[in-house]
């Protein structure tokens, strides 16, 4: 077992996920995370190039939020290289997720990770947000690296079902952007992501 999958078995297991995230789970997510490191050298996905950093601050951040993810279908806005969405469709195949990205070069990213990974459940949209038109709306609306909640809900009202659920990951609790949005979330759920020191929340809000 090299150093990564035990830090990797290690903080599932920290996260209280063993019995879902599986061998075969986290040997994908690790495959994953190669893959990104391979396209980061050409196309820049993401600043992160530390495979140690690069396990904390997107594999076990994105699994983080498996907890509170329900099954259905859920959209990922500006998923870049695919956080958290493909993560979620790795570990999670009771999810229906469709990563959406306005740069064509992560949209391609994501389609090779959902061919090599055989992702069947993905769909990968390139496209504004607020330009998207989907087929049906979706039960859940998740973002990590987008701006402010009120843009979020504001780009994404269109997308969402009557009830559905909006999971924005963020640092610090974001309690001006929440009081300029007029919102007040459903939960505020602190996640602790293993080995890493800096604070992270789950802010849950609906749409009633």
């Amino acid at each position: 077992m090299t150093s990564l999958d035990s830090k990797l078995a290690e903080g599932v297991t920290a996260l209280g996920l063993e019995s879902v995230v599986t061998t075969d789970m986290q040997a994908k997510c690790l495959t994953y995370m190669a893959l990104l490191q391979k396209w980061n050298k050409v196309y820049n996905l993401t600043a992160i190039r530390d495979p140690q950093e690069m396990l904390a601050l997107h594999i076990l951040d994105s699994l983080s939020v498996l907890p509170y993810v329900q099954s259905g279908n859920l959209l990922d806005v500006g998923s870049g290289g695919g956080l958290p969405g493909l993560i979620i469709a790795i570990t999670r195949p009771d999810v229906q997720v469709t990563t959406i990205d306005t740069v064509q070069k992560k949209a391609i990213f994501m389609r090779q990770v959902k061919a090599e990974l055989g992702l069947e459940s993905v769909q990968v949209v390139h496209s504004r947000v607020e330009a998207y038109q989907p087929p049906s709306p979706f039960g859940q609306v998740i973002s990590r690296a987008f701006s402010d909640i009120a843009l979020l809900r504001r780009l994404t009202m269109h997308l969402i079902m009557p009830h559905g659920r909006w999971l924005a990951m963020k640092g610090v609790i974001p309690s001006e952007e929440l009081q300029l949005a007029s919102i007040i979330p459903s939960e505020v759920i602190r996640l602790l992501v293993p080995t890493l020191q800096a604070e992270r929340h789950l802010i849950v809000f609906e749409n009633s």
